[in-house]
């Protein structure tokens, strides 16, 4: 694939390439975190058993859970993801057409991984039910999907965000309204936010194959991932989430 190709790359193939990507980082090990054995672990530092007991029932803004303590978890998850970011390295000689084979590169795996670990937690921390379940659905990919589009910069991911957001206020606390995902509009707004990401990626790989320098969502990498990369991601995810008052 040329250069010029990876521009004209379609909607269909992109959505292909990130798809890819996602559900091969999924496949390893410890990515899918259960909501309340994370926020369990987190909060009893703070809180009695009695009252995350509850806050995990009924919504943890609204069982008086402080929100400064939540900031204050949250940041202390990215600091600890990001660090476990940098030391990732990524090969000097991935294969050219990975996006359309059946495995992608076990390092962008385990990029993403990270990634999607953290948007996970700090979904939990600012008032979302939990989205998994015992096998990877459709709508656990999609959420997952407009998490990591907001990490990314894509103005449409949170746009679609806010409109689950607000679908799910009397719900968050325990699953996820999984027929949001299916309205025409939100499902519209996952394509595109899915193609944006799959061209980013195919093109960031492409460039790291000729020079030998990977470009990572807007971040320079050298074999290692740096903290000007991953937290800022991060830490854009954490206040757009922290901005949504879901239990309001």
């Amino acid at each position: 694939m040329s250069e010029k190709e990876l521009v004209n790359i379609s909607d269909d193939k992109a959505i292909t390439v990130w798809n890819k990507v996602l559900t091969g980082a999924l496949k390893l090990p410890g990515t899918r975190i259960n909501r309340n054995a994370f926020l369990t672990k987190e909060l009893e530092k703070y809180y009695s058993k009695e009252t995350i007991n509850i806050a995990l029932e009924n919504g943890l803004y609204s069982s008086g859970i402080d929100k400064e303590v939540l900031d204050k978890i949250a940041k202390s998850v990215i600091n600890y993801h990001t660090n476990i970011a940098t030391g990732i390295s990524f090969g000097a000689g991935l294969p050219g057409g990975w996006w359309m084979a059946a495995t992608i590169p076990a390092d962008l795996a385990q990029f993403y991984a990270q990634i999607i670990i953290v948007a996970q937690k700090l979904a939990y921390l600012y008032g979302w039910g939990d989205f998994t379940s015992e096998n990877v659905s459709d709508e656990f990919l999609n959420i997952l999907t407009l998490f990591i589009g907001v990490m990314s910069g894509v103005g449409a991911a949170e746009h679609g965000i806010k409109i689950l957001a607000e679908t799910f206020t009397k719900q968050i606390a325990k699953k996820l309204p999984q027929q949001a995902l299916t309205k025409h509009a939100i499902y519209n707004v996952i394509k595109k936010v899915a193609s944006f990401l799959g061209v980013k990626i195919t093109k960031e790989t492409f460039a790291k194959n000729i020079s030998k320098i990977i470009p990572v969502l807007g971040g320079v990498v050298s074999g290692t991932i740096t903290l000007v990369t991953f937290k800022p991601m991060a830490e854009r995810l954490r206040k757009y989430l922290a901005s949504l008052p879901l239990e309001k």
